[in-house]
């Protein structure tokens, strides 16, 4: 007999015993179902990642396409340096200009791109200070700023904590031989995780988000661009009225893709996988960088992340078992939870090309019980924070000082 009284409210349990035995059935039912499901898609996500090449090389192009590599910058940590190195040790044929911007010139950064350049006298790179405040988003305020000193028609994008291998850039730029490609970009992986806190963002960023993606590919072309790193033709660019347009958008990449795409242009994964180098963060930073993730995505994708909490593995064989505690649903939720660890091992091993992050796969049901939290906060507010600043997330993700 399932536990009615435990997951409904205690009027029910007051009504007719005949009715009560419906709403049981009606209960075990729609538990049960959802936990098979949810399971389902699970195992499906996992099969996406088996199919797909991670890290497969694509024909170079020859000769090598000219490129301009912006970089916007804002504040320094260890890694920082050897991130920006990774770009300037490309095994790149073709020409590449890249430019460095930062808005002030106290900005702690400064020190570190002067050094490397002056480590590079023979390579086109600059750092460029785009001091003006074009809108709320001023990661893009400075894109904007380096857009009008790029010489080249190949634009890519890149954020300052991204450290690449050398065949990044011309794997990255490989499929705009096709001219249907307008925008190009790469899975990424966050690399350190060094805390609690971050292990269990690891495994939302390299367990479960690039599948995420992979499985939407099989209902809808790509129409959305990952921000870690992207290529996009200069001239779709314009067309969509530049970095200029996106100087109030919140989630800036999800925004290009969607503008790029609705020119009739292809939007393109590339198979190699970029490093994400995080300084060391405890769980406050940590979950509002997952609550600031979580409320973009409910305004940019409203039904498809309404829709999300059924894919919630652990959630709804726990639900089942608790409401009715049989030892056919008790032996459903061990089997869930073992797919779901092993599922999200796998997973991490394919994304980081390591073994290094099993031991903490069991994390995998805490931190689904932990994305239901995130899941209802996202609906009760649209306030955020980002670098530094407390902003309002409006209507198709724009940004409003707080």
């Amino acid at each position: 007999m399932c536990h009615l009284c435990f997951v409904l409210p205690p009027g029910v349990c007051k009504l007719p015993l005949t009715f009560r035995s419906a709403l049981v059935s009606l209960l075990d039912i729609a538990l049960g179902s959802l936990a098979l499901v949810s399971l389902g898609i699970t195992l499906w996500q996992w099969l996406e990642g088996v199919r797909y090449p991670l890290n497969r090389r694509f024909a170079v192009a020859q000769p090598a396409p000219p490129v301009t590599l912006l970089k916007p910058l804002k504040g320094c940590d260890s890694e920082t340096s050897a991130c920006l190195r990774s770009w300037l040790n490309q095994d790149y044929s073709g020409q590449c200009q890249i430019l460095f911007g930062v808005a002030s010139h106290t900005d702690p950064v400064v020190e570190a791109v002067q050094a490397i350049l002056a480590e590079n006298p023979g390579v086109d790179a600059q750092l460029v200070f785009c001091g003006k405040s074009l809108g709320p988003n001023a990661k893009v305020s400075t894109l904007s700023q380096l857009e009008k000193r790029a010489k080249y028609d190949l634009l890519v994008v890149s954020d300052a904590d991204v450290r690449v291998p050398q065949d990044s850039l011309a794997q990255l730029l490989s499929p705009f031989q096709d001219e249907s490609v307008g925008l190009v970009c790469p899975f990424y992986r966050l690399a350190n995780p060094t805390t609690v806190a971050m292990r269990w963002e690891a495994l939302a960023v390299n367990s479960d988000f690039w599948l995420g993606v992979l499985q939407s590919m099989r209902f809808a072309p790509l129409s959305y661009a990952l921000g870690a790193a992207m290529a996009v033709r200069r001239s779709h660019l314009e067309a969509i009225g530049g970095f200029a347009a996106l100087t109030s958008h919140l989630a800036d990449d999800f925004e290009l893709g969607r503008r790029v795409a609705r020119l009739g242009a292809r939007l393109e994964l590339c198979p190699t996988v970029v490093d994400c180098w995080e300084p060391k963060q405890g769980w406050t930073a940590v979950w509002r960088h997952q609550l600031r993730w979580a409320r973009t995505i409910r305004v940019c994708m409203p039904a498809p992340y309404a829709a999300s909490l059924i894919s919630n593995s652990t959630l709804w064989p726990v639900l089942w078992c608790l409401a009715c505690p049989r030892s056919g649903v008790a032996g459903f939720l061990a089997l869930c939870l073992l797919v779901r660890v092993v599922t999200a091992a796998d997973n991490q091993r394919r994304l980081t090309g390591s073994l290094a992050h099993w031991a903490w796969c069991w994390m995998a049901p805490v931190k689904d019980l932990l994305q239901l939290a995130l899941w209802f906060l996202s609906f009760l507010g649209n306030t955020i924070e980002w670098r530094g600043n407390r902003f309002k997330v409006l209507a198709g993700g724009r940004l409003r000082p707080a």
